[in-house]
């Protein structure tokens, strides 16, 4: 009996090849490393990241506004670049406030979410006009205060920890104890408070879960989150404006994975857009992306400074690693580790392959970007490139360990 063949990634093609090169941003890739100026860096292409907020356009319907989630990818240029494609920009922090509001965002159309926001974060948010998106009885406090303070209401909605989660998730942020909103039961007592407390009350937020790529489960958390928040708005100080019904959108990571189908979560969002028209008439319904938008129009590239065979194992040594690249080397999350897209970007038009591990130069063997994967055969000087690089990278990951360089990042 033949051993069953390992599942493929899924396959890659939103990049074009030309004489052996990956194309970048219409770049060779060594010409836009040549750019750039050094390795490793990241590097974003601007048609992709146009062409994935398209697509989305297209597959959803008009009255659903599309919120850039800047946590995936705060680099200036690219969250200026979607703040004039997008319809808004939901941010976690007062520095992500500040790149938001320097990128030209609209104040109306940011909102802030967070479960420890401090108080002079709070502040400067109610000073800029943006939503809160309340996550804690303490926070109506605190800005009831601040509102006193400026002469200006605070603008809310209500971050909901719902009675589910969202299946097969990646990682769940709703269901069960949470660090994140207020338990769906508790909501109705907040919402006297708000009211109590003259905050400008809007609407509310519900965020289950992320990187899913089953359409049928997004579907089921929307209309169970569209289902609490119309129960929920009985309770309100104030007609709901604002309905966030989150994301969750996945990307194909690793081998096995196939593509979100969008084609049933618009024909859904469609029927909950009709509801909403009747039953929470004068209310916006959100969806909040970061990775979708980002994630595939990403690469990250490291130059392969040695190779070394040990007990009859390849070892490409680069100049990048996890310091860099944190989620692609399995620990941001994975429990099992797997292996991201990668293939060695001046080498594309090569027949012969290998097998072989890619690793950084940090000392640590938790510094690895790719465990014995057939690729070309490489040498020192090639460039490797690890593909689904353009959310949750740099920012997310230990850049000063061990003291070694910073990675650049690039929209091209």
């Amino acid at each position: 009996m033949s051993a069953r063949p390992l599942p493929a990634h899924a396959p890659l093609t939103q990049f074009r090849v030309a004489d052996g090169q990956l194309l970048i941003g219409g770049l060779p890739l060594e010409r836009l490393a040549a750019r750039v100026g050094q390795t490793p860096f990241y590097a974003y292409d601007r048609a992709l990241i146009v062409s994935r907020v398209g697509e989305l356009r297209a597959a959803l319907p008009p009255a659903v506004k599309l919120h850039y989630a800047m946590k995936a990818n705060p680099m200036p240029a690219v969250v200026g670049l979607l703040a004039g494609l997008v319809d808004g920009v939901d941010v976690a922090s007062a520095g992500e406030l500040k790149i938001a509001l320097d990128a030209g965002a609209d104040p109306h159309e940011i909102s802030f979410a967070g479960p420890g926001k401090r108080a002079g974060e709070l502040r400067q948010a109610v000073a800029a006009g943006v939503l809160i998106n309340l996550e804690s009885f303490r926070e109506v406090g605190v800005l009831a205060a601040v509102s006193a303070e400026l002469g200006v209401a605070a603008r809310v909605a209500v971050r909901v920890n719902p009675d589910f989660e969202l299946k097969g998730s990646g990682m769940k942020m709703g269901g069960g104890p949470k660090q994140f909103g207020v338990d769906a039961e508790a909501v109705p007592q907040l919402l006297a408070e708000i009211g109590a407390a003259g905050l400008q009350f809007e609407g509310f937020h519900l965020f289950a879960g992320s990187q899913n790529l089953k359409a049928e489960a997004i579907c089921e958390a929307q209309q169970k989150s569209w289902a609490l928040a119309r129960r929920l708005a009985d309770h309100a100080p104030a007609p709901v404006r604002f309905l966030n019904l989150g994301g969750g959108f996945g990307i194909p990571y690793f081998p096995g994975e196939q593509r979100l189908d969008l084609t049933p979560i618009g024909a859904n969002l469609a029927e909950l857009a009709a509801c909403a028209a009747v039953e929470m008439p004068g209310a916006e319904l959100v969806i909040e992306l970061g990775r979708y938008f980002v994630g595939e129009a990403g690469v990250y590239v490291t130059r392969v400074i040695d190779r070394k065979l040990s007990r009859g194992q390849v070892f490409l040594v680069v100049d990048g690693g996890l310091h860099h690249h944190l989620s692609a080397s399995g620990n941001f999350g994975q429990v099992l580790r797997k292996n991201y897209p990668v293939a060695i970007g001046n080498r594309m038009a090569a027949t012969d392959t290998e097998t072989a591990s890619v690793v950084g130069p940090l000392c640590t063997p938790l510094d690895l970007l790719a465990e014995r994967m057939e690729l070309p055969p490489a040498r020192p000087g090639d460039l490797v490139v690890i593909f689904q690089s353009g959310a949750y990278g740099a920012s997310a990951s230990p850049q000063a360990f061990l003291g070694h360089p910073a990675v650049v990042e690039v929209l091209v």
